[in-house]
């Protein structure tokens, strides 16, 4: 979009950092955030311009410049293993008053279809998510923060479970025995379609929505992760044959209003 000139992206990390050098090769000015001084050189060898940003209970540390933006894009998940999850919905709830305070007009921020708890049903946007666990609890609130503020529009992106480079799936489960659960679909988005449809987005200046963003493709969990770890040569996991808790994540935005066709297959 020819208003949209300068993106700043808050958490270069593993889609984070790939987004950003897509959008400097797309013509963009991009900004990008870490938290540690030894990661400005990365940004800056891919010509992001690099800010050390900090949001967390202890300290709030920014650079005005890095707010002076056409879009804020919020791509940092909340740490629950590391302990990090109680003051997640803070940070969040901060970022949005900056973004406000600076006068950013637009924001997108990653989430996750994990804010769907695993029902037995069909699910898209126009379903209650009804989370379970933790993470799905935390980021749906978090999204709750965005969506009810005034100052900007957001859209929500929620990405199914994550898979590309670094995260291979067949290393997931290789070699493990007796995993439950072998006939649940899986919802997974591939690297490459996370950056296709980040982009969509932007050419169709699709802001004030909440989208689903996983494969529409939902073979079952035994099938994908038995074939993956075949692809990888690494030792075949076993599943019990059985269905419990399972889900599966559609999308009524990704083809129809963004255009957006997927080109990583699952199977």
């Amino acid at each position: 979009m020819d208003d949209i000139k300068t993106i700043s992206i808050l958490g270069c990390g593993w889609y984070g950092l790939p987004l950003a050098k897509l959008l400097v090769s797309s013509g963009y000015i991009v900004k990008g955030s870490v938290t540690s001084t030894e990661k400005l050189e990365v940004l800056t060898q891919y010509g992001i311009q690099p800010y050390l940003v900090n949001f967390t209970q202890e300290e709030e540390s920014y650079n005005a410049v890095f707010f002076d933006c056409d879009v804020l894009w919020i791509a940092i998940p909340p740490k629950t293993r590391s302990g990090e999850g109680d003051s997640y919905v803070n940070k969040i709830d901060r970022i949005a008053d900056a973004a406000g305070k600076f006068g950013i007009k637009k924001v997108i921020y990653i989430s996750s279809t994990g804010v769907y708890g695993d029902h037995n049903r069909e699910v898209d946007e126009n379903t209650s998510p009804e989370p379970i666990s933790q993470s799905g609890k935390i980021l749906w609130q978090a999204e709750e923060v965005l969506r009810k503020a005034t100052a900007f529009k957001s859209t929500i992106i929620r990405f199914g479970g994550l898979i590309g480079p670094g995260r291979d799936p067949g290393r997931f489960f290789a070699g493990k025995k007796n995993l439950p659960n072998g006939k649940a679909p899986v919802n997974l988005i591939h690297l490459d379609d996370c950056l296709g449809i980040s982009n969509a987005i932007l050419r169709k200046n699709f802001f004030g929505y909440t989208l689903n963003a996983c494969s529409p493709q939902h073979p079952e969990k035994a099938l994908f992760y038995i074939r993956a770890a075949e692809s990888s040569k690494l030792e075949k996991p076993e599943f019990i044959d059985q269905l419990s808790e399972w889900k599966i994540v559609n999308s009524i935005y990704i083809e129809n209003a963004l255009g957006y066709r997927f080109t990583v297959p699952l199977i």
